[in-house]
């Protein structure tokens, strides 16, 4: 393929996935525009008028927003790749440090520096001004700065060990570099399975024993019912941040804990937090978990081996802005390249990843079913869609792009069907 083959290709797959985003996205607001002003009959006795007309407004406002940083966002890669933002990057990198390994990382670590800076501002505004006029927001500037110090510097603790190894491989182990980077990074992911409970996600948040015992005795009950064991019950401030809510368990193999935030706790009774941790546990004995990671590293894989090719084609780097390294490896600009274009080109595969998904989710809540009362899952679900100001209302077809989970009507009348059937 010639580069200005690839540069047309790349533009028309730009322009069509840049197109179907923002006509998914005016559909969606449209839609739920014209279902504001009445509850869906579904909900009609469960959520108020006004409860559903401020899920509607803080869709609309987020996806309007989501508009503006779409577009931000592909001026963003056109300026990094066909107006030459990388290739100067790496021109300015290189009369700093010279040509080698140190070069390399550099680029990549001048990219996310400027790649960060670029997104600070919609970052802002989602949480200071979004998130705040929906009364969600909790956090305060100063714990938002330390949010992304902290971020920060975990990112460099593991990501340029990491990149160091990937890099090396890439250089040293010959046309199958791929396969040994995909061993190293299925490890590390593997190894950040068990310490993201006990070591990283404590660095954000405070984690406390579920300290109700008569709650965690009904949790214990039925997590002997279904033969699932945890290290141990916490509760998470997740207070300090947001009035957002939720429960999951994370870990891996005897690491794993279960997590409620603290705001979930406020609201749901002790049977409807009973169902809620019923449907998690049924991704983990329903083998979803498992499932996931089996899918992301053959994912995983197929895209390494991808890069593996089109890392020595000249036209991937031309085609793209970049003129190629003479007599130095063209490694670390290969992955920003990789990383950079890989979504325009598989945007429109999405709704394969969401179908799966939502099968999981209805599978988990049929098993939720099966060990709690159905209509436990079906309140908590109610007051969860209300308090996190989640649309009744989706449009069908933005929803099949990006929501990994089925729309609140469609949920309901499946476990109510799944009731009747039994």
């Amino acid at each position: 393929m010639s580069s200005l083959a690839f540069s047309l290709l790349f533009v028309i797959f730009f322009l069509l996935t840049l197109g179907l985003r923002f006509w998914l996205a005016s559909r969606h607001i449209r839609h739920i525009a014209n279902n504001r002003n009445a509850v869906p009959p579904d909900f009609a006795a469960k959520v108020a008028l006004a409860a559903h007309q401020k899920a509607a407004d803080y869709t609309i406002a987020k996806t309007r927003f989501g508009l503006a940083a779409l577009f931000w966002n592909a001026l963003v890669l056109v300026g990094f790749t066909l107006l030459g933002g990388l290739q100067a990057l790496s021109t300015w990198v290189l009369h700093l440090t010279g040509p080698g390994m140190l070069h390399q990382i550099g680029l990549v670590v001048a990219f996310t520096v400027v790649s960060g800076v670029l997104d600070l501002p919609f970052n802002w505004y989602r949480q200071f001004v979004i998130e705040e006029r929906f009364g969600f927001n909790k956090m305060t500037p100063g714990l938002w700065i330390v949010d992304g110090i902290k971020g920060a510097l975990l990112g460099a603790v593991i990501g340029l060990p990491l990149l160091w190894v990937v890099l090396t491989l890439m250089a040293k182990t010959g046309d199958l570099w791929w396969l040994w980077a995909w061993v190293v990074w299925s490890a590390f992911q593997l190894l950040l399975m068990v310490l993201y409970p006990t070591v990283i996600a404590p660095l954000f948040n405070k984690f406390t024993p579920l300290a109700d015992e008569s709650l965690k005795g009904r949790i214990e009950g039925l997590m002997a019912r279904v033969g699932f064991a945890a290290k141990g019950l916490f509760v998470m401030d997740g207070s300090k941040r947001s009035a957002h809510g939720n429960a999951y368990f994370s870990g891996f193999g005897v690491n794993k804990r279960i997590v409620f935030f603290d705001t979930l706790l406020e609201r749901l009774a002790p049977q409807e937090i009973e169902a809620v941790l019923a449907h998690e546990l049924g991704h983990f004995k329903l083998k979803h978990i498992v499932k996931r990671i089996v899918v992301l590293f053959a994912v995983s894989l197929a895209m390494l081996a991808l890069l593996g090719y089109l890392k020595n084609q000249a036209w991937f780097y031309t085609g793209l802005g970049v003129e190629p390294l003479m007599g130095d490896a063209n490694d670390a600009m290969a992955l920003i390249l990789f990383m950079l274009v890989l979504p325009v080109f598989t945007f429109v595969l999405s709704p394969i990843n969401s179908i799966t998904s939502r099968k999981h989710e209805f599978e988990a809540d049929a098993f939720a079913a099966r060990h709690t009362d159905y209509r436990d899952l079906v309140s908590a679900l109610v007051k969860m869609y209300e308090d996190n100001a989640s649309t009744l209302t989706p449009d069908p077809l933005h929803s099949a792009f990006y929501d990994s989970h089925p729309p609140a009507s469609v949920r309901v009348r499946h476990l109510n069907l799944a009731a009747g059937a039994a």
